[in-house]
């Protein structure tokens, strides 16, 4: 049960909570919370809040912390921050107190959601708590929310608040500041955090060099990309997909498609496995370089390797065909989507 409730599945959730009810067997809090996260992560909060009504008028299951940590998390997930207070004030009223993941819940959502001062107003309640102390979520919640948002300012002032807490960055924490300054232009700041990692022993991670590899190569710094990317192989790193798609993206958009063949040679002749995204990437870059019948065929390896086409992949590969004057190409390309779709009853997925 707790399972089907990650996994976002509230028919299958709910049948099965009903068969145990009917079996005579007796539901945990356990059990009855991963209902509430089934209904909640899949954005039913009205049976999600209901769940929770049931628990309430069963002796031994009263909703706790979590279960209400799981609610709230589900209410920030689909903008319904209308729902939070509600939620707070039927603890307060039920003697639950709020703890730490309840606040890092709130925080993250309203950061998420570029709710600076609710977000900030959130971190003030967790401290005058007095029972909750800001801890490395909290941190990477808020340095995120403003390094997203491209002010660098406020991320750097938080993170020397939170160094002054006592609170100290974790290989994440670098990963987000290193992202933030590429994002911003700052590269001398971005690498800064790259030397700071290895004088204290942070040793950059996969994610590290994908974030600077993916910044150099959106800005066009094509040198600087390549850089980072030997440096990755030669530190014993295993590039993945996510950095195949920047190298490509990067070579696609400065015309450099002989580049493109070579990054598809290297990801042929290694075991990396190959996702819908980079498929959308590689075809793109071919698309785009008006090589239809290349497209054509990454379009039939991304069927071999049980890598499910989706609407990008579609739009993408029509958008190549009228610019070609492929029309008719393009029209039946078109036709396949929709019947895909109708065959499938839903949207397309990823892999």
């Amino acid at each position: 049960m707790v399972m089907l409730g990650k996994c976002k599945q509230p028919e299958q959730a709910s049948l099965l909570f009903e068969v145990m009810l009917s079996d005579g067997l007796k539901p945990s809090v356990d059990v009855y919370t991963a209902l509430v996260s089934a209904y909640g992560q899949s954005g039913l909060l009205d049976e999600a809040f209901s769940t929770i009504n049931d628990m309430k008028s069963v002796s031994d299951c009263k909703p706790d912390v979590y279960t209400y940590s799981i609610l709230i998390k589900s209410c920030t997930k689909f903008h319904r921050f209308d729902l939070i207070e509600k939620i707070l004030a039927e603890m307060s009223y039920l003697g639950i107190e709020c703890s730490a993941v309840t606040y890092n819940t709130i925080i993250d959502g309203y950061g998420k959601a570029k709710k600076f001062e609710e977000m900030e107003s959130s971190f003030s309640a967790m401290v005058e708590s007095g029972g909750c102390h800001p801890d490395i979520f909290t941190l990477n919640s808020m340095i995120s929310a403003y390094g997203n948002s491209g002010n660098i300012e406020k991320m750097e002032k938080w993170y020397n608040e939170f160094n002054l807490m006592g609170v100290k960055a974790d290989i994440q924490t670098l990963n987000i500041l290193t992202k933030s300054y590429g994002r911003a232009g700052m590269y001398d700041k971005m690498r800064s955090v790259m030397d700071f990692m290895q004088k204290r022993f942070f040793f950059p991670t996969v994610v590290t060099y994908n974030i600077v590899i993916e910044t150099f190569g959106k800005a066009g710094h094509i040198e600087k990309m390549e850089e980072y990317f030997k440096k990755m192989k030669h530190r014993g790193m295993k590039p993945n997909s996510i950095t195949y798609c920047s190298l490509v993206s990067a070579y696609s958009k400065a015309g450099l498609i002989m580049k493109v063949d070579s990054i598809l040679r290297q990801v042929e002749n290694s075991d990396v496995i190959l996702d819908t995204p980079f498929f959308n990437c590689i075809i793109s870059a071919y698309g785009q370089a008006g090589d239809v019948e290349k497209m054509g065929e990454l379009f039939l390896t991304m069927k071999e390797r049980h890598c499910v086409p989706d609407n990008i992949t579609f739009a993408t590969m029509i958008q190549a065909y009228n610019a070609l004057g492929m029309t008719e190409a393009a029209q039946n390309l078109e036709n396949k989507m929709i019947a895909m779709k109708e065959n499938s009853g839903k949207k397309l997925i990823q892999c």
